[in-house]
């Protein structure tokens, strides 16, 4: 059997919706412009959000972009601007409904390949866990969560309580940077997205360990944390001598620096160059990365996979790990045995 390449960072934008402020309450609601047949217009009110294309909704034109890049598997995740967490838990819950629904009927005509996941209500946890455990039912794999609600944190006791609901039903959390703050210095260049995404999703990861939620949630917890783990990965030293020298500050309620966790959540790879992909690797273990793309968006990377299958200072097996063994272990599925794997992608693909 071949051991199957994994992506697991990618996105859907369904072609069309209905009409949220009818059905789900409130106002301002994103909808889809259709610009041609192949091209739409995500609208936030009347405000240009981000354009799509086929890439986003048409299963076809994804699979075949997937062969292109030798990629057996995707991990299907909503975009967050989605998300509803700024809204009444009610109404956040009913578009979750929604465009996970929508998001079965995308991927169901990729079979196999395409993995849902799906999005919840974060803000309330009851409503999360239903809804999660719902989409399990019809056939999501995981979950994708925002990376902050507002001003609460990975460690905020309700988003702790749906955390652990994961860990106890077996489902893997994609966790994604989101909702990054604006202002005159970051709305130049894209920099919201260029140093505010690496730095939300590096805040969220000391949440997770300072905070204590890691020794707190059930080990068996699957999480991965978007584009390579932010800037938490390089700084990983600095957080480490300020938990010995700023104890008072800094340790919160870890009962251990930050280096002790770094084997409980993984990453993915979109990192885009060899170097930054061995410091990855070096820092997080070679067991805890895997590849993602950030599909289809035109700051993910194509092909996927490029900076694991080029990085010279990878070993075979290594490589099979990040391009598939430490998906499939993510995902809840048993790796193929590790000869298997790195015959597979050492071949012809790799």
């Amino acid at each position: 059997m071949p051991a199957p390449v994994v992506d697991v960072h990618t996105h859907v934008v369904p072609k069309g919706w209905p009409d949220l402020a009818a059905l789900c309450g409130g106002s301002g609601w994103p909808w889809l412009r259709i610009d041609s047949e192949r091209a739409a217009m995500i609208m936030v009110g009347e405000t240009e959000f981000r354009p799509v294309s086929t890439q986003c909704w048409d299963p076809a034109t994804r699979m075949a972009d997937m062969d292109a890049d030798g990629v057996d598997v995707q991990v299907v995740s909503p975009t967050p601007v989605f998300f509803g967490y700024d809204r009444p838990a009610g109404q956040a819950a009913k578009v979750a409904r929604i465009f996970n629904d929508l998001t079965l009927e995308v991927t169901a005509g990729g079979g196999d390949r395409l993995v849902p996941f799906c999005q919840v209500p974060l803000q309330d946890p009851d409503a999360a866990c239903a809804e999660l455990d719902r989409c399990l039912a019809n056939g999501h794999a995981g979950v994708e969560i925002g990376n902050h609600v507002g001003d609460r944190d990975l460690d905020d006791a309700g988003v702790v309580e749906f955390l652990t609901h994961c860990a106890q039903v077996g489902a893997p959390v994609f966790v994604h940077p989101w909702d990054m703050p604006g202002g005159p210095r970051l709305d130049r260049w894209m920099a919201r997205w260029l140093t505010g995404m690496p730095a939300e999703t590096h805040l969220s990861v000391l949440a997770l360990i300072l905070g204590g939620v890691l020794d707190r949630v059930p080990s068996s917890l699957r999480l991965c944390f978007a584009h390579g783990g932010g800037s938490f990965p390089f700084w990983l030293g600095r957080a480490d001598n300020a938990w010995h020298r700023r104890g008072d500050l800094v340790r919160g309620r870890s009962q251990h620096p930050p280096s002790h966790y770094v084997g409980r959540f993984f990453v993915d790879s979109v990192v885009f160059d060899p170097a930054a992909l061995r410091l990855l690797v070096d820092t997080m273990g070679e067991d805890q990365v895997m590849v993602g793309s950030d599909y289809p968006y035109p700051l993910g990377e194509r092909p996927a996979g490029r900076v694991v299958r080029e990085a010279g200072f990878l070993t075979g097996e290594q490589r099979a790990k990040l391009l598939s063994g430490n998906a499939l272990r993510f995902l809840g599925r048993d790796p193929l045995p590790a000869a298997a794997v790195l015959e597979e992608v050492s071949g012809e693909r790799a």
